[in-house]
């Protein structure tokens, strides 16, 4: 069922601006309260740093991190709608330049990725069944992506409670945070040879 709501980037130079959008049952848009959170412990890693918004749906995740200082936001999202309705945002938000939205499947997008020598984020928000029916692919993507990010990257997983959290790579280097059904699973990329430390990103 295809629904239409709005929603709101929070904080930055966007500070207030609304997308409307149509989201559907297998959709997980970011709950506000969680995507201040995930800003908030990210903090200081996002301003001057690349934004990769996996699974971008409707995009707001990756457009509040270019309104907080990100150097720039890759958004990658198979759906033509949501990846045409995106950069109508960015366009319109006059945040075009620094916005890039790559109609792609996420899975196959990342095994193509060239990641820049510098740190960046990476946010992963799946689809309700990439966190169940395909726990094993997904799990794969995850283990593509830490490979291949420069040191200091922070990854973060949006999942749900049930998501198998101890088949995770190196299950006691992620820093895990609750916010009621949602969790947000934190990973930072330690530089080649040092130990993965446990801790949220500076």
């Amino acid at each position: 069922m295809l629904e239409k709501t709005q929603v709101r980037i929070v904080a930055g130079s966007l500070r207030g601006r609304k997308l409307t959008v149509v989201v559907h049952d297998g959709m997980r848009p970011t709950p506000q309260m969680v995507r201040e959170a995930l800003f908030s412990i990210l903090g200081n890693a996002v301003p001057d740093r690349a934004f990769f918004d996996i699974f971008a749906g409707t995009g707001v995740v990756g457009l509040e991190a270019v309104s907080r200082g990100a150097a720039s936001a890759r958004l990658i999202e198979k759906d033509p709608r949501q990846s045409t309705d995106i950069q109508k945002y960015a366009e319109e938000f006059g945040i075009a330049d620094k916005v890039q939205v790559l109609k792609a499947d996420a899975y196959r997008w990342a095994e193509r990725w060239l990641p820049p020598k510098d740190a960046v984020n990476l946010f992963l928000s799946p689809p309700f069944p990439d966190l169940s029916e395909k726990a094993e692919e997904f799990l794969a993507l995850v283990n593509v992506l830490l490979a291949k990010a420069p040191a200091e990257s922070v990854l973060t997983i949006q999942a749900e409670e049930g998501f198998p959290l101890e088949r995770l790579p190196d299950p006691p280097a992620w820093d895990i945070r609750s916010y009621g059904r949602n969790m947000l699973l934190f990973y930072v990329v330690p530089p080649p040879g040092a130990p993965a430390n446990p801790s949220a990103p500076a």
